[in-house]
């Protein structure tokens, strides 16, 4: 379904993707990890046509968002759901008009149809009658829920999770988890989650891609990447304090001369 050939952004002097290379195949759930700062959230962006490389593709269904124009493009976004790192619910709106957005903004679906939708993806997520509500009125963990039932309310071919359980507690995050996989069996969707929280890659991956150093530098089944020998990957999902990564970023010497 999505495949991105040599792929590069950079800002100033600041290389964040140096022709990576991907293909995130259909029905999978495929998860990016990577330490903080390393470039996941541009490459999401990338993939949504959010953001344009400084060269490479992005290719759906054959085709390269990359080279698209402004009403193609967002004629393809209408095929995605996002989950954002922070929810990123519209605080004067109600819970219902958050979750029903963009069936309101970008259709001409009657409201009691988009209503009955929004009832429906809200029932998915485990959350009921809770329409008339602002986002203030709800818990983190609720804001997440809301969030992704947006994101799956416009029947998405592919969904993208940034960071789905950052900023709730292990539970929640559990429960989040739980929930991806769910929605996953049942709507039989294509997914696609950038995290560097290991046990959430491990439960909820198909396969799991390493980005470092702008590049994808190895992709496997989770437990394919659980017993992985390379020290770069074994750095990052035991989260030893001393290793290649942080080497790599200059953290070594750092820490030698506070000690």
């Amino acid at each position: 379904m999505i495949e991105i050939i040599n792929l590069s952004k950079s800002f100033g002097d600041n290389k964040v993707l140096d022709d990576l290379n991907l293909t995130i195949n259909d029905g999978e759930t495929t998860v990016i990890i990577g330490r903080s700062g390393c470039g996941k959230s541009v490459l999401l962006k990338h993939i949504m046509g959010l953001m344009r490389p400084d060269s490479g593709q992005v290719l759906i269904n054959g085709k390269n968002v990359c080279a698209m124009e402004e009403k193609d493009l967002n004629k393809i976004r209408l095929k995605f759901g996002m989950l954002f790192q922070g929810a990123a619910l519209f605080d004067s709106l109600s819970i219902g008009e958050n979750v029903g957005f963009m069936l309101l903004e970008h259709t001409n679906t009657p409201q009691q149809v988009i209503e009955k939708r929004v009832k429906e993806c809200l029932a998915l997520v485990g959350l009921k009658n809770i329409e008339h509500l602002k986002p203030g009125e709800l818990s983190g963990g609720m804001k997440k829920r809301v969030g992704l039932a947006r994101a799956i309310c416009m029947r998405p071919e592919v969904v993208l999770y940034d960071e789905p359980t950052t900023g709730v507690d292990p539970i929640m995050g559990d429960a989040i988890n739980d929930l991806i996989m769910e929605l996953h069996d049942k709507l039989q969707v294509t997914a696609i989650a950038v995290t560097h929280d290991m046990k959430s890659a491990y439960k909820i991956a198909t396969r799991i891609a390493m980005l470092y150093d702008g590049k994808i530098i190895v992709k496997g089944t989770p437990k394919e990447i659980e017993s992985s020998k390379d020290p770069v990957v074994r750095q990052f999902v035991t989260g030893a304090a001393i290793g290649p990564i942080t080497e790599a970023a200059g953290m070594k010497d750092m820490i030698g001369k506070v000690n």
